[in-house]
């Protein structure tokens, strides 16, 4: 037992704690969706808290200021375009005021929130995108390249949007299942994915080659997040004998996991959480209360147990704030946002390294991405690869975004990816279309009765013509 004291005492985080918000730094009375997709329902930025709402026909997610903490109003505005069941949203990471969301409805969505939030029900999206034939599930943005998407739809395809053109530019097709999860490197240049086929993949995204494969036999993959730049990849899934475990995984041979620790034996999806600045990895159950949390090392262990969140209340999902909108006066390194369906309730809950000194700690806040994409969507395209643009967070870093985003004017019908027109079999875009293509089909069928009744006439008077010709006394 000595061996592994020194080691374990020499931790700067061994000591962080999770806070929980005062009840009025929550946010209550918000119609948490029912939905049981296995995503959070919840994105946020240093401006905005979004959680998809329960609502009936089509769906809806709110959008509220995050200094606005209380209760909301019943009738607070929306974002209500959508057709279907909203499955996921996610903030773009340059630019706070542009979500993306994706549904039921086989779109996805990207929105402009105007500054200080919604004054009314927001129904217009700044670009509808569609090219997938089912409903899709998961969307990520690029973490280094401006204005590029991603989306996973039930097709089995992830999609690349180049949102500067507002089109698929590429298709990723080597899934046999609906794809659970999607992860990227640093740089961007690799996305992992865990996939309910069994299969952990380490992709290429620009190539779709896939780079590496595991048949996960004896640990059924749920989860996949890379660590920053140890190339290493960490799951969570559930053992043979149905418990929660993790394995840990060298991205460039997933042949045998390097490590497997078992969890528990709870039946929720475990969550991971990984903090490249601290090498922390969080581990959240879905339906339990707790959060437990490791520091990552390079050498053997590999992982460090720390210390467990408890709280009795189940959580459905969790938002991360992003680091720029940590509160770095009070040691903050991590802040969830826990979402209690039961009470319509947020929690926000701040991961804090407890430290006495009043000055800026350099140690537990090194240099860290910020607000400014490393490349734009074409040079990422053309094959360039960037490490992410890293900013100080000394000063409290709050360099607003100069980016704007600008919507692209779209002029062709068809987009032909891989060789495939992906929009033969798109389903019409809205309540409007939908009217305007049966009044359109109705005059058709009109307009094909009148020619047929006309016909039908012209049939009657030859059919006359004949038999009078027939019945008239034959001339010599």
């Amino acid at each position: 037992q000595m061996s592994w004291c020194p080691q374990y005492r020499s931790s700067k985080f061994r000591n962080v704690y999770g806070k929980v918000a005062n009840r009025e730094q929550c946010f209550e009375g918000i119609p948490i969706t029912k939905n049981v997709h296995d995503n959070h329902f919840c994105a946020v930025n240093a401006k905005f808290l979004a959680i998809v709402t329960e609502s009936a026909g089509g769906g809806s997610f709110l959008v509220i200021p995050v200094e606005q903490t209380g209760r909301i109003d019943p009738h607070y505005p929306k974002v209500c375009g959508h057709q279907g069941n909203v499955l996921d949203i996610k903030w773009n990471p340059f630019m706070d005021n542009i979500i993306a969301s994706c549904s039921e409805d086989t779109s996805v969505r990207i929105w402009e929130i105007p500054e200080g939030g919604l004054k009314r029900n927001m129904a217009e999206a700044v670009l509808e995108l569609y090219g997938h034939s089912r409903r899709v599930g998961l969307i990520e943005w690029h973490p280094t390249g401006n204005n590029i998407l991603f989306s996973a739809g039930y097709d089995y395809k992830i999609l690349i949007w180049n949102l500067d053109i507002g089109e698929p530019v590429k298709m990723i097709d080597c899934h046999s299942d609906v794809i659970l999860c999607m992860s990227f490197n640093t740089d961007g240049s690799l996305v992992a994915t865990s996939c309910k086929d069994k299969k952990l993949r380490v992709i290429e995204p620009r190539s779709g080659r896939v780079l590496q494969e595991a048949n996960c036999k004896n640990h059924r993959v749920n989860r996949v997040v890379f660590l920053g730049n140890m190339k290493r990849l960490l799951t969570t899934g559930v053992s043979r004998w149905n418990t929660r475990q993790i394995a840990l995984w060298d991205q460039e041979d997933l042949s045998m996991p390097m490590i497997e620790e078992e969890i528990d034996g709870l039946s929720g999806l475990l969550f991971p959480f990984y903090d490249a600045d601290t090498h922390m990895l969080y581990l959240a159950g879905k339906g339990d209360g707790n959060i437990r949390y490791y520091e990552m090392g390079t050498e053997k262990p590999y992982l460090q147990y720390l210390l467990e969140f408890r709280s009795p209340a189940p959580q459905k999902g969790l938002g991360v704030m992003p680091k720029h909108g940590l509160d770095v006066s009070a040691c903050e390194v991590f802040r969830f946002y826990k979402l209690f369906t039961l009470k319509g309730l947020i929690e926000p809950i701040s991961m804090i390294v407890p430290r006495r000194s009043e000055t800026y700690q350099e140690d537990i806040y090194p240099m860290t991405p910020g607000m400014e994409p490393a490349l734009s969507a074409s040079e990422w395209l053309s094959g360039i690869n960037r490490d992410p643009v890293l900013v100080s967070l000394k000063e409290g870093y709050k360099k607003p975004s100069n980016l704007v985003f600008k919507v692209p004017v779209k002029e062709k019908r068809s987009v032909v990816v891989n060789g495939i027109d992906l929009l033969e079999n798109v389903p019409p875009r809205t309540e409007n279309e939908l009217l305007r293509v049966f009044f359109r089909q109705q005059d058709e069928l009109r307009r094909l009765k009148d020619e047929l009744s006309q016909k039908d006439i012209k049939i009657r008077q030859l059919e006359l013509e004949l038999n009078n010709l027939k019945n008239s006394p034959k001339t010599m």
